[in-house]
C-alpha cells in the first residue's frame, strides 16, 4: 500500500472511531437520563402517601380493616400537624430573613440597593421553586 492510501485509511479509521464514540456517548447519556428519570418516585399527595403507608403496614403487620382505618386517621392528623409546624417555622424563618435584609439595606449605598433587591428576589424565586419541587 502506498503512503497516500495508508494516510487516507488512517484518517477514515480515526473519523469512524470518533463518530462512533460520539454516537455512543449521546445514546448512553440519553439512556442513563431516561433510566434515572424513570427511577425517581413521582410526587405523591398526602392522601396517596397515607394510603401507601397504611397498605404497607396492613401487609407487613396484618392490620384488620378497623385498625387500618384508625391508623389512617392518626397518620392524617400527624400530616396535618406536621404541615402546621412547617408553615409556622417557615413564617418565623421569613421574619428572621426580612429583619436581616432590612439591616443589610442600611449598609448599602443607593446604587447598591437595586442590585441587592434583584439578588434577594432571585434567592426568593429559587427558594419558591425548591419548595414547589418538594411539594410543600
Amino acid at each position: 500500500m502506498n503512503p497516500e492510501v495508508r494516510r487516507k485509511a488512517a484518517v477514515w479509521l480515526v473519523l469512524v472511531f470518533v463518530l462512533g464514540a460520539a454516537t455512543g456517548g449521546v445514546f448512553g447519556y440519553a439512556l442513563a437520563h431516561r433510566t434515572y428519570a424513570a427511577s425517581r418516585p413521582a410526587m405523591q399527595s398526602d392522601e396517596q402517601r397515607r394510603a401507601q403507608k397504611v397498605s404497607e403496614m396492613t401487609r407487613e403487620i396484618g392490620l384488620d380493616a378497623n385498625q387500618a382505618r384508625q391508623i389512617a386517621a392518626i397518620i392524617a392528623q400527624a400530616q396535618s400537624e406536621g404541615r402546621a409546624v412547617r408553615e409556622k417555622s417557615e413564617a418565623e424563618m421569613d421574619a428572621v430573613r426580612q429583619k436581616a435584609r432590612g439591616q443589610m439595606r442600611t449598609l448599602l449605598t443607593p446604587e447598591q440597593v437595586p442590585k441587592f433587591e434583584d439578588y434577594v428576589s432571585r434567592l426568593d424565586a429559587q427558594r419558591k421553586k425548591q419548595k414547589e419541587m418538594l411539594g410543600h
